[in-house]
């Protein structure tokens, strides 16, 4: 008995949809995130290897940093990393440079916000760094050709408050009496990237203060509150 494959609305759909999730698990399982980059008119891609004509200043050391790992799903160009950010770059490569031949993300968040969506959302709230309005770029804080592109982590938690008091001058001090957090970083008190409470802070006021200043008696079973007891 001979039996024939009908092909209805609903194979297609279905088997479209079983093909499109083995693609996707088959993305995420590789140690590079795919992403859809930016788009430039006439341009197609060229591989990382042309940027390092001109840009091994950058290139050198961005092996090891996060974005290194995100590419253009294009296995025969080989490494797309900085296309996958600065759009493709034949044309940006034909000409020498110039503006409008390549997405530079100093000059527009767009960039970044293909695939950092919730800070998109973040810079949306009543308190944030006027990145949407054009007045601070990401890269004012984040060197995204290096490291984890987070200034002020780690060993170098004084970069981080060298970066916020780059603009925050009056912040800088030095004080005769310094608020402890700075040893923590500004990040402890405050979202940089936006926040729905006054000054983008992490939190209202009191809250956020007695994390640290805890409500403790300075001597036990005194009944006493003492709001400066630090929590070490």
């Amino acid at each position: 008995m001979n039996m024939r494959l009908h092909w209805t609305k609903h194979t297609l759909i279905f088997g479209g949809a079983a093909a499109w999730g083995l693609l996707l698990v088959s993305c995420v399982m590789v140690d590079r995130t795919v992403v859809a980059p930016p788009k430039i008119a006439g341009a197609t891609f060229v591989g990382t290897k042309e940027c390092t004509q001109c840009h091994s200043e950058v290139t050198d050391h961005f092996g090891g940093s996060t974005h290194a790992k995100i590419a253009v799903a294009d296995s025969k160009l080989g490494d797309t990393s900085c296309e996958s950010c600065h759009g493709p770059g034949s044309v940006h490569v034909t000409a020498g440079g110039g503006k409008g031949t390549i997405v530079n993300p100093g000059k527009s968040p767009e960039a970044c916000f293909q695939c950092h969506t919730d800070k998109q959302g973040q810079f949306s709230l009543p308190n944030s760094h006027p990145v949407l309005a054009g007045k601070v770029s990401c890269v004012d804080c984040h060197d995204v050709h290096e490291g984890k592109a987070i200034r002020g982590t780690g060993s170098s938690l004084e970069n981080e408050i060298a970066t916020c008091t780059k603009c925050h001058t009056a912040q800088k001090g030095p004080y005769v009496y310094e608020h402890a957090a700075l040893k923590e970083g500004c990040t402890a008190c405050h979202n940089p990237h936006g926040s729905v409470n006054a000054k983008m802070l992490v939190a209202r006021d009191a809250n956020l203060c007695l994390r640290c200043h805890l409500e403790a008696p300075s001597v036990a079973n005194s009944g006493e509150i003492n709001a400066n007891a630090i929590r070490h």
